[in-house]
């Protein structure tokens, strides 16, 4: 006769613990806005202090929320900054689409190098360190937020493509490659500023000879 009355206590206290999980059906629905200001505060700890020296305590403490309100959210550390990952790609680059390949990739270029040097691209640099010994935050990573920029470059080359613009055998993958690699060396490696003088000079010099199969004058 006991056996129902502490199955049900044993629910009732997980639900307590748990109350914004949604399966159930029961109980007040999460607050997505409080979801957002979370992450929010994850990012910019992961900027501040990077991703091992990030804990549930200090992001707690910086959006001002108790830790067993991201715990209801998040099982772990990893969980939190896995789901950051997945709203970093929002935060970056919009898809351009101006109607040629040099106003395109110039746009793109441009609003990457400043989403960079921005808060959310800071979160990104802290966690680049990280992703050999991390493999499911690499994985995260790189789905979330690395391969949507790759594929808005090749659909911008694409285009270029269809439009005559540059030549059907240009070597595509190798100006992905080369777009990202020449803007995270600059900002993470040289320590010169990554501006606008040097992605024209990026897009100028190197991306848009390749693709064109010839030199290019600056603009």
């Amino acid at each position: 006769m006991n056996a129902p009355s502490s199955a049900r206590e044993e629910e009732a206290a997980l639900a307590s613990v748990e109350p914004s999980r949604p399966a159930t059906g029961r109980g007040r629905p999460r607050d997505a806005t409080r979801d957002a200001a979370l992450r929010q505060a994850a990012m910019e700890v992961l900027a501040q202090v990077g991703y091992r020296a990030l804990t549930m305590d200090a992001v707690a403490a910086h959006a001002r929320a108790g830790k067993a309100t991201i715990y209801r959210r998040w099982d772990s550390k990893l969980d939190l900054v896995i789901d950051t990952c997945n709203q970093l790609v929002q935060r970056s680059v919009p898809e351009p689409d101006r109607g040629s390949i040099e106003g395109d990739l110039g746009e793109f270029l441009r609003g990457f190098a400043s989403f960079l040097t921005g808060p959310a691209g800071k979160a990104a640099q802290a966690l680049v360190g990280e992703l050999p010994h991390e493999p499911e935050l690499a994985a995260a990573f790189r789905e979330s937020f690395l391969l949507p920029q790759r594929d808005m470059l090749r659909r911008i080359m694409e285009r270029g493509v269809q439009r005559g613009e540059i030549r059907s055998d240009a070597p595509i993958d190798t100006v992905v490659e080369l777009a990202g690699a020449g803007l995270i060396h600059r900002l993470m490696l040289t320590g010169e500023p990554l501006d606008a003088r040097f992605v024209d000079r990026l897009l100028h010099e190197a991306l848009l000879p390749l693709l064109r199969g010839g030199s290019t004058p600056s603009a």
